[in-house]
């Protein structure tokens, strides 16, 4: 049987470039002079069950930005934070309850360009142990996981589109189940997908 971390490492540590929300939109022309802000996102895999697991969220309907969608936990890195990797450990206590000394970080993918102007590296992290998620009731509506060969197997994403701000827009997709995973997330996903299979 194949070692999930040792292959996760050897992922991580092959050279090759970020990826963006516009990767399939090849004529998006970018504002010059552009200024894309920091943010740090957990990419937590269990290794607690029969077999690893993806942790991710499902955001509240509530909120402004993305509502609904599915996400890693994470968040724009505020002034206290070290680095990137701390962004992600504070924002997946904050949104999941998840305790900052339980993963274990294998490392990151390269950084992801959002349509929002962000620069979202991927921290990718194991957890030996279980927890109880709690969900942070005005951000996350729920707290779920995917099996990791699903969203490892480059055969399970789709390409989809739909108009945006007057053009068609491209854009990965990775559903499981009743989870709709798409865009952003998608997209990291699959550059990981690609990693492992390379």
């Amino acid at each position: 049987m194949r070692d999930p971390i040792a292959d996760l490492t050897a992922a991580l540590g092959r050279p090759g470039n970020g990826s963006s929300d516009f990767d399939l939109n090849p004529d998006t022309v970018l504002p010059e002079g552009r200024k894309l802000r920091p943010a740090g996102v957990l990419v937590p895999i269990s290794l607690t069950g029969d077999a690893p697991r993806l942790i991710l969220t499902k955001r509240s309907s509530a909120l402004k930005h993305h509502p609904g969608q599915i996400a890693f936990p994470g968040g724009k890195q505020d002034q206290g934070d070290a680095d990137v990797t701390a962004t992600a450990l504070r924002e997946a206590q904050e949104e999941i309850g998840l305790p900052p000394n339980l993963p274990r970080i294998l490392g990151h993918l390269p950084a992801h360009e959002t349509v929002t102007s962000f620069t979202v590296t991927p921290v990718v992290a194991i957890l030996d142990q279980a927890f109880d998620p709690v969900p942070e009731p005005g951000e996350v509506e729920e707290v779920f996981s995917v099996p990791l060969s699903h969203v490892l197997n480059p055969d399970n994403y789709i390409v989809e589109s739909r108009r945006w701000r007057g053009q068609r827009r491209y854009y990965f997709t990775v559903p499981f189940g009743p989870y709709y995973i798409w865009g952003a997330t998608a997209r990291m996903l699959r550059g990981l997908a690609a990693r492992m299979a390379g």
